[in-house]
C-alpha cells in the first residue's frame, strides 16, 4: 500500500475526514504500508495537501474530495448552512482542539455546561472534556465567573493552569474582562482568534483598563493552534512507541 493510500484509508474509516493530529496518531498503524522516511509526520502533512484527493476544511482539519458534500453537510458548513451554524462549528472545533491538547498534556479539562452537547466533529464535547464541573478553587463568585470560560486546563492541585477564550467574531473586551477578574491566579491567559484580528486584539488589550493584564495575555492564531494540536499528537505517538 502506498503512503497516500494509507492516509485515505484512515480518513475513510473516520467518515471521510480527520484532523492532522488524528492522522499522525493512526496512519503509521496501517498494515502493509512502509514509512522508511525519518520524517513520517512531515510526509503526512505533505500528502493531505494533494488536491487530487484531499481538501482543507479548517486549519488542521482535512477531508477526502470524494466525501466533500457529505462531510460539509454533516458539519453544517455547506453552502446552505447559515452564518450562525458555521460560527458554532468553528467555535466548537477550536474548543475541541484545545481540550484534546490539554488531555494529552495530562491536565483535567473543562468546558462550560452550555457547550457540552455541541459537536466536536462527530462527537459531543462532553465526550472529550474530563471535568463535569469546575472545582471550587476560590470564592463562589470568582468560580462562577470562570465557569463561562471556553476551555480551562486544570492542574493536579485543582487550580486553573491555562485559560482559553475563543474569539471568532465577538468583541475581545468581554474575554479580557473575564481575565481581569481572574488575574490574581497564576494561570496562562490565551485569546484564540483568526490571525487577521491580531491588530484589533492589540488595540483592545492596550486599553488603560487592561494595563495590569496586558503582559500576561497571549494571542494564539487558529493556524498555530492547529499546528500545536498536530505536534501534540506527534509527541504522544512517540511516547507510545518508546513506552515512556
Amino acid at each position: 500500500m502506498k503512503q497516500y493510500e494509507a492516509v485515505i484509508k484512515v480518513m475513510e474509516e473516520n467518515g471521510g475526514f480527520a484532523t492532522l493530529g488524528f492522522l499522525n496518531q493512526n496512519v503509521l498503524k496501517v498494515a502493509n504500508c512502509e514509512w522508511k522516511t525519518k520524517t513520517p509526520f512531515a510526509s503526512i502533512r505533505r500528502i493531505v495537501q494533494d488536491v487530487r484527493f484531499f481538501f482543507r476544511i479548517r486549519p488542521g482539519l482535512w477531508a477526502l474530495n470524494a466525501y466533500k458534500e457529505k462531510v460539509l453537510k454533516n458539519f453544517s458548513i455547506d453552502d446552505i448552512s447559515s452564518k450562525e451554524e458555521k460560527e458554532i462549528f468553528d467555535h466548537t472545533y477550536y474548543q475541541g482542539l484545545l481540550v484534546e491538547i490539554g488531555n494529552l498534556k495530562g491536565f483535567e479539562t473543562y468546558i462550560p455546561r452550555q457547550d457540552k452537547n455541541k459537536m466536536y466533529l462527530s462527537r459531543p464535547l462532553l465526550d472529550y472534556a474530563t471535568l463535569k464541573e469546575l472545582y471550587n478553587f476560590t470564592y463562589e463568585k470568582t468560580v462562577n465567573r470562570a465557569k463561562s470560560i471556553d476551555v480551562i486546563w486544570v492542574n493536579e492541585r485543582k487550580f486553573p493552569d491555562s485559560i482559553f477564550e475563543i474569539e471568532h467574531s465577538t468583541d475581545f473586551q468581554n474575554s479580557l474582562l473575564k481575565y481581569l477578574d481572574l488575574r490574581d491566579f497564576n494561570a496562562n491567559f490565551i485569546i484564540v482568534a483568526d490571525v487577521n484580528r491580531y491588530r484589533e486584539y492589540e488595540r483592545k488589550v492596550s486599553y488603560t483598563a487592561f494595563s495590569k493584564l496586558k503582559e500576561r495575555v497571549a494571542f494564539l492564531s487558529y493556524q498555530k493552534l492547529a499546528d500545536y494540536h498536530s505536534k501534540a499528537f506527534q509527541y504522544y505517538k512517540l511516547q507510545e512507541e518508546l513506552k515512556l
